[in-house]
C-alpha cells in the first residue's frame, strides 16, 4: 500500500454513519480500512444523501445490508493506494462511481456495469462515504484533479450521471422537445442534462421556486402542477414533444404524460412509481410508444459527462447551499426527505466538521 504525506495520515479509526436497521441510525466509530488489490482509500471531502438513503433509513430495507455505513455520492481526495493501482496517485482529487460490477458477466461485456449480476454499491452493500474514509475501487473512482472544481460542487456528480445517463438512454438530441416532470435531486439535474443536447425542454413541478430553479438550468418554459393540464400548455406552447421524463414517481405524474404523449413518443419513466399503475397496453402498442427504463449509471460514459456539466455553471448554491456534519444527518437531512419538507435540492455532509457550513462552489 502506498502511504499518504503526513498531511493526510489516517487516524487508525473514523466516525461514521451506519444504518443497523429501519429507523436505527447512529454515529459510530469504525476502524480506518486498509486498501486491497486494485482499490484506493479515500479521504472524504464531501458526501451527498438522498431519498434512496432515506428510504432504507425510514421505510425498509430495499438495497441496504446493516450494519452498513450509507452514502454513495462521494468526493474526496485519495489518501492511500492498494497494491496494482497506477492510475491513481495520493492526494489526487477523486469521485467515487459508487456502483461495483464484475466486468465479466453479459451486461457488462455490452459496457452495461449498472445491470451487472452480481451489481453492488458503496453506501448500500459496502460502508460508504458518510464517513471520514472510504475503500473505493480504482476503476470506479474518477481523478478530477484537473476540473478545478471543489468537493462541495464534486459531491453532485454521482446524481449528475444518473440524470446523464437517462437523458442518453433516452436518444434525446438537438431539435427535439422534452417534459421533464418534478425538479427534485435527479429532476433538477435531468434537466441540465436535458438542456445541454441542445432540446427544448418544459419542466412541470408544484413548487414555484423549484420552477424559478428550472429556468436557471436551462428549461425553455415551466408549468406550475394543478393550473393547467399538461396536454393544454404543450399545445399552448406550440411544442411537439418527443420524450417525456416522469421524475416525480407519483400516478398524477405519470396520468399527466399518457394524456398529453401523442404516436411515437418516448415515455422514460425514471422516478419509481409506488403500486400498480393502471398501464393502458392497448393503447401504448397503438401509438408506437417506447417506453424506456433507466437506473444508476454506466460509470465509463456518464460519469466524464456528469464532471463536465458540473463545469457548465459557476455556481450550484441553488442546488446544495449548505453542508452539514454526520451528527445531524437523520434529523436535518434523511427525515425531512422522508416527509417531503427537504430545503435544498441536495444535501451534502462533511464529515470533518462540527456545525453546519455554507458550501462551496467557487472554482479555483
Amino acid at each position: 500500500m502506498t502511504t499518504v504525506p503526513d498531511s493526510l495520515v489516517p487516524e487508525a479509526t473514523m466516525r461514521a454513519v451506519v444504518l443497523h436497521d429501519v429507523g436505527d441510525l447512529r454515529v459510530d466509530e469504525l476502524a480506518v480500512p486498509e486498501p486491497g488489490p486494485g482499490e484506493v482509500l479515500i479521504r472524504v471531502g464531501v458526501c451527498g444523501v438522498c431519498g434512496s438513503d432515506a428510504t432504507e433509513f425510514g421505510r425498509s430495507l430495499v438495497l441496504a445490508s446493516p450494519p452498513v455505513a450509507l452514502g454513495h455520492e462521494l468526493a474526496g481526495t485519495v489518501a492511500a493506494v492498494g497494491p496494482g493501482v497506477t492510475d491513481l496517485e495520493v492526494g489526487a482529487t477523486v469521485v467515487s462511481g459508487a456502483g461495483i460490477s464484475c466486468g465479466d458477466c453479459k451486461p457488462c461485456r455490452q459496457g452495461r456495469t449498472n445491470l451487472c449480476r452480481s451489481y453492488s454499491t458503496i453506501g448500500f452493500h459496502h460502508d460508504g462515504g458518510l464517513a471520514g474514509y472510504v475503500i473505493s475501487p480504482a476503476a470506479i473512482t474518477f481523478d478530477a484533479s484537473d476540473s478545478g472544481l471543489p468537493l462541495d460542487t464534486l459531491g453532485l456528480t454521482q446524481p449528475m450521471a444518473i440524470a446523464v445517463h437517462a437523458v442518453r438512454r433516452s436518444g434525446l438530441a438537438a431539435g427535439m422537445d422534452a417534459v421533464v416532470i418534478g425538479v427534485g435531486g435527479i429532476g433538477a439535474f435531468i434537466t441540465v442534462a436535458a438542456a445541454a443536447t441542445g432540446a427544448r425542454v418544459l419542466v412541470v413541478d408544484l413548487n414555484d421556486d423549484r420552477l424559478e430553479l428550472a429556468k436557471r438550468l436551462g428549461a425553455t418554459e415551466t408549468l406550475k402542477g394543478g393550473t393547467a393540464s399538461l396536454a393544454e400548455r404543450i399545445e399552448e406552447l406550440g411544442m411537439d414533444i418527443d420524450v417525456f421524463f416522469e421524475v416525480s414517481g407519483s400516478a398524477p405524474g405519470l396520468a399527466s404524460v399518457l394524456d398529453a404523449a401523442k404516436p411515437g413518443a418516448t415515455i422514460v419513466p425514471v422516478g419509481v412509481q409506488r403500486g400498480e399503475p393502471a398501464l393502458p397496453l392497448g393503447r401504448w402498442t397503438l401509438s408506437e410508444y417506447t417506453i424506456i427504463g433507466t437506473v444508476a449509471h454506466v460509470y465509463r460514459t456518464d460519469f466524464p459527462e456528469a464532471v463536465r456539466l458540473l463545469g457548465t455553471r459557476p455556481d450550484w448554491s441553488d442546488i446544495a447551499s449548505e453542508v452539514i456534519p454526520l451528527d445531524t444527518v437523520g434529523e436535518d437531512a434523511l427525515q425531512p426527505l422522508l416527509e417531503g419538507r427537504s430545503t435544498q435540492i441536495k444535501t451534502l455532509v462533511d464529515p470533518w466538521i462540527a456545525e453546519p457550513r455554507p458550501a462551496v462552489h467557487t472554482r479555483s
